[in-house]
């Protein structure tokens, strides 16, 4: 008996010692987001410090009111209606991301899967095509809405047909997949034929939709976005026991009393949404869903408890970070996020393959 509850011990402190790294690496992360955020909010023409732009929105919260016109009332303007906006919309849009990243290779349980694995992006980019060619998105406030709305409609088109085709056949990881790479050649083929007869300007405005950028974001690109964002995630949190369950495959999970395929298609469609309104206000930004799941699976293990989570604060720090050197590359212009992101996610892939583990999967 005195073995037994020394062997019980000794496993009681390991996993206390496994859950406050845990919280810790997720305090870091945080700790991280308000330093980056704060230096994003001091870039630009007027010139305010990073103390000084925390104390300026401490302050609006607060109510306090400045004389128009005053340089306090400037600052005040600056920082709340033109930087946080985008700051506040990188870390949405980095986290929405990064869940849906988290979630869909624990769904399909392929290392390889992202938000876009079921061609939403590619359905998204579609929709973008028809609107400007339709003559949307001038400059004026109806186009934009234009872009969006079909941007979100199409993105979820695929989301739609594979839905519909589980109903005829079994909804295996596999089958997704597969299901995703062919809805993405169609609405690609799609795409480029609507492009091809269209004008250079068009054919530029489709191409930064392709890429993502953070350039034009707006207090009225937060709303929506932010609330599916929410919603999703705290779905997806509150299902993370059922997704440990789905990674030691169907077999295991019905022998567990889950229903396997109906959850996976509800995963998908809840994805879908998340993904599709992220993509409708900023366009098709690459490797955070696909790269910030790998990176904290790598230092806090498998388990989506405390994946999910971690997963979207790393991946509201990429999407910093990312802004953050798009922004200050000395370069003619700002270079979009999405490729910015490119550059960044690429490389790290590669070495996050190099240095993977198997017993991380």
């Amino acid at each position: 008996m005195t073995d037994d509850g020394d062997e019980r011990d000794i496993l009681k402190k390991e996993y206390r010692h496994h859950i406050v790294w845990k919280m810790s690496f997720i305090a870091l992360i945080v700790a991280a987001i308000f330093a980056a955020a704060g230096v994003t909010l001091t870039l630009g023409g007027r010139d305010i410090g990073f103390v000084e732009v925390y104390r300026i929105l401490f302050d609006h919260l607060g109510g306090v009111a400045h004389v128009t016109g005053t340089p306090a009332w400037w600052d005040d303007h600056v920082v709340w209606n033109v930087r946080l906006p985008r700051i506040l919309v990188a870390i949405v849009a980095g986290a929405g991301l990064a869940v849906g990243g988290a979630a869909m290779q624990a769904v399909v349980r392929n290392p390889l899967a992202d938000p876009y694995t079921t061609g939403i992006s590619s359905g998204a980019v579609f929709g973008v095509a028809v609107a400007l060619t339709l003559g949307f998105g001038a400059g004026t406030r109806i186009g934009s809405y234009g872009l969006m709305v079909n941007a979100f409609i199409f993105g979820l088109v695929p989301m739609i047909v594979i839905v519909l085709m589980s109903r005829f056949t079994k909804t295996s990881p596999a089958t997704m997949i597969l299901a995703g790479i062919a809805m993405t050649y169609m609405f690609s083929a799609l795409s480029t034929l609507l492009l091809v007869t269209s004008g250079t300007e068009t054919i530029h405005r489709a191409y930064l939709w392709q890429i993502g950028s953070l350039e034009n974001a707006t207090w009225s690109d937060v709303p929506l976005m932010f609330a599916v964002t929410l919603i999703g995630s705290i779905f997806l949190m509150l299902s993370t026991k059922k997704l440990n369950l789905l990674t030691l495959g169907d077999e295991s999970a019905k022998s567990l009393g889950l229903d396997a395929e109906n959850f996976r298609v509800l995963i998908l469609v809840v994805l879908s949404v998340m993904t599709a309104a992220i993509i409708g206000s900023l366009g098709v930004i690459g490797f955070v869903g696909l790269v910030s799941p790998h990176i904290v699976r790598a230092v806090i293990g498998s388990d989506n408890r405390y994946l999910i989570p971690a997963a979207a604060l790393f991946g509201a720090l990429l999407m910093l970070a990312a802004d953050l050197i798009a922004r200050i590359v000395i370069y003619p212009g700002e270079i979009p996020v999405g490729l910015v992101m490119s550059f960044i996610g690429g490389p790290l892939f590669l070495l996050l393959i190099l240095r993977s583990k198997k017993g991380v999967w």
